[in-house]
């Protein structure tokens, strides 16, 4: 007789957001007892845990649509724990329970040991139906592991390095200071040691994020920490062996001293950065509750320009933002056709509950902004295209990421010129030299809107 083999201890993480939200899943993922099978979607898993996000009405629609999919199995017994963690709990505890009876706990964005101990102790079969169901702690990190082990998913060669967890900037549109708390800068040794261990694991590419990375280190002083700063980590990322460190996520306010020098000095440090402006407009701005206003605007990306020459640019335009007249959106296009950003993300502003400029009267209706929305994309559509055909024949490295979807005959990589997920990638031909995470020289044959295709360089 065939001994019955014990079945596999099953997990399935369901991760929704940004890549902040994407290391906090990395870190759950870590932390999960041994012999854990990972299963790619919910049905029949033993544990399911949803990790959400709340910034805008569409990712808390995403959100919740996938907590109900996973409650409607957990109710037929296809699934047997349900776990809902990250900022849509955190800011809808109370609402969240009572809807959703078949969510075994919440917890919130601070919470990551708390999830791994619950799900240790379900998989040892311990007592939890006394645990608290509203696990959820306040969202200041205090006391939080940053040292937490964390296995990370990206594509070969690449990863995220978060240096910083929430933001104390108080944007009028925005949410996250309420559900991810007030900035904390993560200790230069615990990002240091991560780095070096991603590198020694293949990483080419640390991608430095954090809601704000010009604060990283503003906070230390209170907590009885020497004084850093940006500038301060990023010389000691450079002496690590990676390839490419690229900056996301840069406030557009006063920079540290030395930033934009280091950019342009150094082999390492990528000369791209991610600035969200939201808007030109000075009224505007104000309305958003930015610090900054029109003409500061404009001069921190001429900065940008002068001081660090061939800088990538990646920024974010808001539309339909109450108070938003017709010349202030035409001010925005105009500067937009005028600024020429390499890359430009636009969002039609959402009403949040709780916000400053959830509670102004003065709303834009929703067919408007999205009007809005469409046209400063095509305008950017135009710039991108025209900026990518410039680039047509040039020897560029490439980080190949793996096979695409498009098609079984190319891979998918990128150039330094392309931040992952939020930008175009390069399609280069299937050879038997590239292999995923590797990075190779080639020369850019053609390019569409917002994608390149090239061809490997000869040895």
């Amino acid at each position: 007789m065939h001994r019955l083999q014990k079945k596999a201890f099953t997990v399935c993480l369901i991760s929704l957001g940004c890549a902040k939200n994407k290391v906090d899943t990395e870190t759950i993922l870590a932390g999960l007892p041994q012999n854990t099978l990972i299963v790619p979607t919910a049905r029949g898993a033993d544990v399911v845990v949803v990790n959400t996000c709340a910034f805008i009405q569409d990712a808390q629609k995403e959100s919740i649509d996938a907590i109900l999919d996973v409650a409607a199995l957990r109710s037929k017994g296809k699934v047997k724990r349900l776990l809902v963690t990250g900022c849509l709990s955190q800011r809808f505890r109370q609402e969240l329970a009572e809807e959703l009876p078949e969510v075994d706990r919440f917890f919130g964005t601070s919470d990551v040991k708390a999830v791994i101990d619950d799900i240790r102790a379900f998989a040892e079969h311990q007592d939890l139906s006394h645990a608290e169901r509203l696990a959820i702690s306040d969202p200041d990190r205090k006391g939080f592991d940053w040292n937490l082990d964390r296995q990370n998913t990206s594509p070969r060669g690449q990863a995220w390095l978060k240096i910083a967890e929430g933001c104390s900037n108080r944007c009028g549109f925005c949410v996250i200071p309420s559900v991810r708390g007030p900035l904390r800068s993560r200790p230069l040794e615990s990002i240091l040691q991560e780095a070096q261990a991603l590198a020694e694991n293949g990483v080419k590419e640390l991608n430095v994020i954090a809601q704000d990375i010009t604060l990283y280190g503003c906070d230390f002083a209170s907590q009885g920490l020497p004084r850093r700063n940006i500038v301060d980590l990023l010389d000691q990322l450079e002496q690590i062996d990676v390839k490419w460190i690229r900056l996301l996520y840069a406030y557009p306010r006063n920079f540290p001293q030395g930033l934009l020098e280091k950019m342009a000095q150094s082999q390492k440090i990528l000369p791209y950065l991610d600035i969200p402006l939201q808007h030109i407009s000075s009224p505007v701005l104000k309305a958003m509750g930015r610090p900054v206003d029109g003409p500061t605007t404009r001069a921190r990306i001429e900065e940008l320009r002068r001081k660090v020459p061939g800088i990538v640019l990646r920024t974010t335009m808001m539309v339909g933002h109450p108070g938003e007249t017709e010349d202030a959106f035409k001010e925005l296009c105009d500067y937009v056709q005028e600024a020429r950003f390499e890359r430009l993300g636009v969002f039609a502003y959402s009403q949040e509950e709780g916000t400053p400029s959830g509670d102004r009267e003065d709303q834009i209706p929703d067919d408007i902004k999205q009007e809005r929305r469409n046209k400063l994309l095509e305008i950017q559509r135009s710039i991108s295209r025209d900026w990518l055909a410039s680039q047509v024949g040039q020897s560029v490295e490439v980080l190949i990421e793996g096979p695409s979807d498009e098609s079984p005959l190319v891979y998918e990589g990128r150039t330094k010129t392309q931040a992952p997920e939020v930008d175009g990638v390069t399609y280069i031909g299937l050879h038997d030299s590239i292999k995923p995470g590797a990075l190779v020289k080639a020369t850019i044959t053609d390019s569409t809107d917002y994608d390149l295709a090239a061809e490997l360089d000869e040895a």
